[in-house]
């Protein structure tokens, strides 16, 4: 049985974390640490920023 929350809808928070490769590593690995995310596969892939040159970024979606 699949059920689905409709309390926001489709739409889910996202947090994102834009910065240099290593910035966003550091904060994702401090979320982990603080115990803000459970496991750090709930972050997007790092790729680079489509609106940032030279930056990268990932997505949490809670």
């Amino acid at each position: 049985m699949n059920v689905i929350d409709d309390t926001y809808g489709d739409d889910r928070a996202q947090i994102w974390i834009i910065g240099t490769r290593d910035q966003v590593i550091h904060q994702m690995n401090e979320f982990y640490v603080r115990k803000m995310v459970p496991d750090r596969a709930r972050f997007t892939p790092i790729i680079p920023a489509p609106f940032a040159k030279g930056k990268f970024m990932t997505v949490l979606e809670r």
